[in-house]
């Protein structure tokens, strides 16, 4: 059999017609709850029906990359040149049958195929999102904007050349890490999206916080996104269970670990920098590096939410990021203990997802006051009126 070509552009109008047929569900959904809304009202409704599907495509996604179905079709943007793996058949029947359990098998072809279905729903949502941005900034200058829209329609076309790159350079670590990455920045486009849009409608008034708070928010929020690179790189080099105690690791504390090899970005899975195989040291220290800066970052977690809950506009929000945190460490742990099961590693995923939507939705629905005096100020006066 002649080897498949990495790219093979036939089935691109049969995929974008797939995902715009799943597109038109939820565009239907929105157009007839929000047929007599203001056109910003509209505009908000789809943006949250998208933030909705893109945290199902992170899920999604996770479960992909988790069930190692991201080769399940080796070639971009089908599988072996057929828009689904039906037209594949022949081709991954003889793939399985040199390897029953490799990378190509008929459920791993499905699954990498969905997920591809969904991502292209997920971008002509965005293209609508824009689209419609556009035509009501003609109309309505002072309420809508669209560069937000346009900035996200270019960057899910970024994330859709990551995801190529996936399967093109065979799950190179680096480049998978970068593309959970990119998911997990369209989810915090659409969250500021939605937020701004709630602001410019009127349903929402921005709550002031001490500055020392909003620093704190704006740092726990960095701490954050190192943490999912971490994750990220974890997963990504099957460093999970290079530990499997807690909170020991290897009845160690400080257990042998390689750095510099496990550390080394740019190399191919399962290698070393040099091309040699890679270390059980080097997945050690991947693995406890994401451990503890686990710690710290919880414990910003847990302090911001402290200060938050202190706040009654906030209260909210830090009720929700002392859930995820119990829920971060409870899949986390899960992962360690029980031996990386699906369900806690997408769990895991899903929790890092949504502290990136609660902590831009909080960060994009307040502003800084220099002491909390005016945060007083501002309560009392919501209370009077």
């Amino acid at each position: 059999m002649p080897e498949q070509a990495l790219y093979d552009f036939g089935p691109t109008l049969h995929l974008m017609l797939t995902g715009l047929a799943l597109a038109l569900g939820p565009l239907a959904w929105v157009w007839l709850r929000k047929r007599k809304a203001a056109g910003l009202q509209r505009l908000q409704s789809l943006t949250l029906v998208t933030l909705f599907l893109t945290f199902d495509l992170v899920l999604f996604g996770a479960f992909t990359r988790l069930t190692d179905s991201g080769l399940g079709c080796p070639d971009w943007p089908g599988c072996y040149g057929s828009a689904s793996p039906l037209g594949a058949h022949a081709q991954i029947s003889s793939a399985q049958a040199v390897m029953p359990s490799g990378p190509v098998t008929h459920g791993k072809a499905w699954v990498e195929m969905i997920h591809r279905y969904l991502a292209t729903a997920v971008g002509v949502l965005i293209l609508t999102l824009t689209i419609a941005s556009w035509m009501s900034f003609r109309r309505h200058r002072d309420q809508v904007r669209p560069w937000w829209p346009t900035f996200t329609l270019v960057w899910v076309c970024l994330q859709g050349a990551f995801g190529a790159l996936t399967v093109t350079m065979k799950l190179f670590p680096a480049i998978v890490t970068l593309h959970l990455l990119g998911g997990m920045v369209l989810l915090a486009l659409l969250r500021g999206q939605a937020v701004r849009q709630a602001e410019l409608a009127g349903e929402l008034m921005l709550s002031k916080l001490p500055s020392t708070t909003r620093w704190l928010m704006v740092l726990t929020f960095g701490l954050l996104w190192l943490q999912i690179a971490l994750g990220g790189w974890v997963s990504t080099n099957y460093a999970v269970l290079a530990c499997t105690d807690f909170p020991s690791c290897q009845n160690s504390f400080w257990p042998a670990m390689n750095f510099q090899q496990g550390f080394t970005l740019w190399r191919e899975l399962g290698a070393g920098g040099s091309g040699e195989n890679i270390s059980f040291q080097a997945l050690t220290a991947i693995h406890y590096v994401h451990r503890l800066s686990a710690y710290v970052v919880m414990g910003a977690l847990l302090g911001l939410a402290w200060r938050l809950n202190r706040i009654t506009a906030t209260r909210r929000d830090a009720h929700a990021l002392l859930w995820l945190v119990l829920w971060q460490f409870a899949s986390g742990l899960s992962n360690v203990v029980l031996g990386w099961p699906l369900v806690a590693a997408v769990a895991h995923t899903g929790g890092a997802a949504a502290l990136v939507v609660v902590l831009t939705g909080t960060i994009f629905s307040t502003r800084s006051v220099c002491s909390a005096r005016g945060v007083s100020d501002l309560h009392a006066s919501r209370m009077s009126a």
